[in-house]
């Protein structure tokens, strides 16, 4: 099924008989595998208002990112949390759509400074279980009526109700770019050169870390934006900041800046590779224990609060790491395995019952994307 348009949708929720396996552009099957009837939301597409000098964009669910990321280029704007393409990770084919960004939260490493998905995020219309069309938010940053149920639509993986627009505060582009590199760091010490730098006043738009970077060898990368005097300055006071950690350096040239973060942004170094993909949100300084518990290959986002893994198929990694204070998401693995693991951390008994109630409320019949989350 593929509704035109919001009423369409409306209709095709209220008289659905069955569950319904909400998609967008097909690009991020994540959660447990859902059986239903597919009601796709592409048919849903373009931009309904781009006001530059308010800041803010709408656009239908469908709407693919490619376009309205185009259209926020074309004025030097940008959506502020950098949302990943998850298709090299996940192996899949398609258009991510800015109604499948919403739905999963796509947070990139611009979190630690401008927020998630969710921040961005000023208002939302949506078809409930029910097949009643709901509005919460506005369309302009003033306008912040229903801010939290606004919030509670980002992350909820279709489970609450079908997205058939949404609005975002934008951001003015990027003049220039630069990264500082530090070279040869163990885990522990490139968590606590990421936080030093995040805690100083230099404005550090990402701080990322591999164990093994293009070359093998482990490599610490902290990234400024900005105008071009300002990332210069910011450049060097940092590397001076940071000199008792070894051998620094300083990637200047903005394209490859850009390629080295889109490499961070999309877990490039797991592209292509067998086994499963796990995320795994942790206190930055508990990091380099959780990443040593999980064995296998790591990679650091965040700051360290955000490590990727890649451990042999089948690994159930929430029983290997133990008892931690975080969460670990499934993010790839095959549906047997998924079927088998809860993809989402098992939440505690009292968020568990709200969460229930919530989809109870919004969902009285279960139509939508049932026991994704479970």
């Amino acid at each position: 099924m593929s509704p035109r348009d919001e009423q369409e949708l409306s209709e095709v929720v209220a008289g659905a008989e069955g569950p319904l396996r909400i998609v967008g552009g097909g690009t991020r099957p994540v959660g447990r595998p859902v059986a239903g009837e597919a009601l796709s939301v592409a048919g849903l597409s373009g931009i309904e208002l781009y006001e530059p000098g308010a800041l803010t964009i709408v656009a239908k669910a469908g709407t693919p990112l490619a376009q309205a990321e185009a259209a926020l280029a074309a004025e030097n704007q940008r959506l502020p949390f950098e949302p990943m393409d998850m298709r090299g990770l996940l192996g899949t084919t398609g258009e991510p759509t800015i109604g499948g960004v919403v739905a999963a939260n796509v947070s990139g490493p611009r979190r630690i400074q401008a927020g998630a998905c969710r921040d961005s995020l000023i208002g939302v219309r949506f078809v409930d279980g029910r097949g009643t069309v709901l509005k919460n938010g506005g369309r302009v940053m003033k306008n912040v009526t229903g801010y939290d149920l606004v919030k509670l639509m980002a992350g909820s993986y279709g489970t609450l109700g079908v997205l058939s627009e949404v609005a975002f505060k934008v951001l003015p582009g990027v003049e220039t770019r630069a990264c500082v590199l530090l070279n040869g760091l163990s885990n522990a010490d490139a968590v606590a050169a990421m936080s030093r730098a995040l805690g100083s006043p230099f404005e550090v738009s990402g701080a990322a870390h591999t164990p093994a970077g293009i070359d093998g060898h482990p490599v610490t990368m902290l990234r400024l934006e900005g105008f071009a005097d300002s990332v210069a300055y910011r450049a060097d006071r940092l590397r001076e900041l940071l000199a008792g950690y070894g051998d620094i350096s300083v990637e200047r040239d903005p394209e490859r800046v850009l390629v080295g973060w889109t490499w961070v942004r999309d877990v490039e170094p797991f592209h292509g590779r067998a086994g499963d993909v796990w995320r795994v949100s942790v206190k930055p300084s508990d990091g380099p224990e959780i990443a040593a518990r999980a064995g296998g290959d790591v990679l650091f986002d965040w700051g360290g609060g955000l490590i990727w893994a890649l451990v042999p198929d089948g690994t159930d990694l929430r029983a290997q790491l133990g008892t931690f204070s975080g969460h670990a998401m499934l993010i790839r693995a095959s549906e047997e395995t998924r079927a088998r693991l809860p993809v989402f951390q098992p939440e505690p008994a009292p968020v568990a019952t709200l969460s229930e109630g919530l989809r109870r409320q919004f969902d009285p019949k279960g139509l939508l994307n049932p026991g994704i989350m479970s």
